[in-house]
């Protein structure tokens, strides 16, 4: 494998978890998962978005930045490989959508520091999947504080990431996942696994399933 880090990105829902686990596993693979339910203010931020929104994505900062920030300090000899279920940048990303102008600005400054003191992924695979898809997923998981989520906030995401997508410089896999099956169909898997395998040059590459 010639991408030493991988990160798995996609909205609310994507799959992009379940890609993670199995990627990690087929690959011996330290895996790297977002240890969201951990955010105190998640469950807050869905019933009142504008009072809880800065503490959430604070909080979402710090532990993400602890994460990988010991990743980076850790190796390990047989695991030469790291996958992950998120790119640090999706601070930023969820943090435009959520915070006001005032405190994008600060959480941006707090974001740049940290950012700096990061390694970030060889390469990013991106899973797309129409809003329907998501919403499918999001009441299949059941988590309940998720299930009100309203469609304009997931276009709203999705319209970010793809912003993002075009203007960054990481190597980016993108997936249409409208019928990706990554645990049913190991097919799925393998298209995956097979891009990663082929030398990519930079840019996007677009891959249906």
């Amino acid at each position: 494998m010639q991408y030493h880090y991988i990160a798995i990105e996609g909205n609310i829902g994507a799959g992009k978890t379940t890609l993670a686990h199995l990627l990690a596993k087929k690959l011996n693979a330290r895996l790297i998962l977002e240890q969201f339910a951990d955010n105190p203010f998640l469950p807050k931020f869905y019933e009142n978005p504008k009072q809880n929104a800065f503490p959430l994505e604070l909080f979402f900062m710090a532990e993400r930045y602890k994460q990988l920030k010991d990743m980076m300090n850790k190796t390990d000899l047989f695991q030469s490989v790291t996958v992950s279920d998120y790119v640090f940048t999706k601070c930023l990303l969820f943090a435009k959508i959520n915070l006001s102008e005032d405190e994008f600005r600060l959480y941006q400054k707090l974001f740049d520091i940290m950012s700096q003191q990061l390694v970030f992924p060889d390469i990013m695979i991106y899973l797309h999947s129409p809003v329907q898809k998501l919403q499918k997923n999001i009441k299949k998981r059941n988590r309940s504080y998720e299930q009100n989520i309203p469609d304009e906030y997931l276009f709203n995401i999705q319209e970010t990431y793809t912003s993002y997508i075009k203007q960054h410089n990481v190597k980016t896999i993108f997936i249409d996942a409208v019928d990706a099956d990554f645990l049913g169909n190991e097919q799925h898997l393998d298209v995956v696994v097979n891009a990663l395998k082929n030398d990519i040059e930079s840019g996007q590459h677009y891959f249906s399933l």
